[in-house]
């Protein structure tokens, strides 16, 4: 089955299994996420099940994104959350991504911007067609975390052109029945620091970690060598967390164009 066959059986499925009033204007797939845009959002507001169900039938990540022209002006949706969270949550920040119809609220009490059972980003949701994503502030003031946020502000449209690109090749067709999956042992066995394996499929090449032995001036690095690592041929490097033994190599900023993908702690 070709790439397109199968990704508009996809979009054909969804249509099929969501409700008529609806009116679903075009589906797209950003990255793990298959991405809904809607005209009557209000529906898919007032029976999240809908998309649960789908998605848990599909075994796919569904999110509902809305229609440009149904979004709430960005000045009168600050003011609204403003008044509607109070000044208790101790909102810093208020931040809107239009490529994804999200705003992002950072707060000192990022508990108090969910509210009770998520009530106050349904109702965020139910009248600004915003969707809402809380995080926290940090304790202190950071530039390094200033100039992250700032850096993936100026570059969201460059990310929703690579997330279409990537989202085409994760809901791809299985090109091999016969998968088999070798496991190389780069760095961080036997030893703590340089953690880095290379996992190898018959269409995929991803690198679990990539880190640095900052104690070791002899075996700092993962050994790259190996006959079976070519850097061109990478598709992926999954990173576990933040410490410099899993995530401080330089070859990730230098040398890698492939996929990062890293959890938000």
């Amino acid at each position: 089955m070709s790439c397109e066959r199968e990704l508009n059986r996809i979009k054909a499925v969804i249509k099929k299994n969501l409700p008529a009033d609806i009116k679903i204007k075009k589906i797209e797939f950003e990255g793990p996420d298959i991405a809904v845009y809607s005209e009557n959002p209000k529906v898919l507001i007032d029976d999240a099940n809908i998309l649960k169900d789908l998605a848990k039938k599909m075994r796919k990540r569904i999110v509902v994104r809305w229609n440009f022209e149904k979004r709430r002006d960005m000045i009168e949706t600050e003011k609204y959350i403003q008044d509607l969270i109070g000044e208790d949550a101790e909102i810093s920040n208020i931040e809107f991504d239009e490529n994804k119809g999200e705003v992002i609220i950072e707060s000192a009490k990022p508990g108090l911007v969910i509210g009770k059972k998520g009530n106050n980003l349904t109702e965020i949701r139910r009248n600004t067609f915003w969707q809402p994503i809380a995080i926290r502030a940090p304790p202190i003031d950071s530039k390094t975390i200033k100039l992250i946020r700032g850096m993936l502000k100026t570059e969201r449209a460059k990310q929703k052109q690579i997330l279409l690109k990537i989202g085409k090749r994760i809901h791809r067709p299985t090109l091999f029945n016969d998968l088999r999956i070798r496991m190389t042992a780069l760095g961080g066995f036997r030893e703590v620091g340089r953690s880095c394996i290379l996992i190898q499929t018959n269409d995929s090449n991803i690198l679990l970690d990539c880190g640095v032995n900052v104690g070791n001036s002899n075996n700092q690095f993962p050994f790259f060598e190996v006959p079976q690592f070519l850097i061109r041929d990478l598709d992926a490097v999954v990173l576990t967390h933040a410490h410099l033994d899993h995530s401080g190599l330089q070859i990730l900023k230098v040398w890698i164009n492939c996929i990062i993908l890293k959890t938000l702690n």
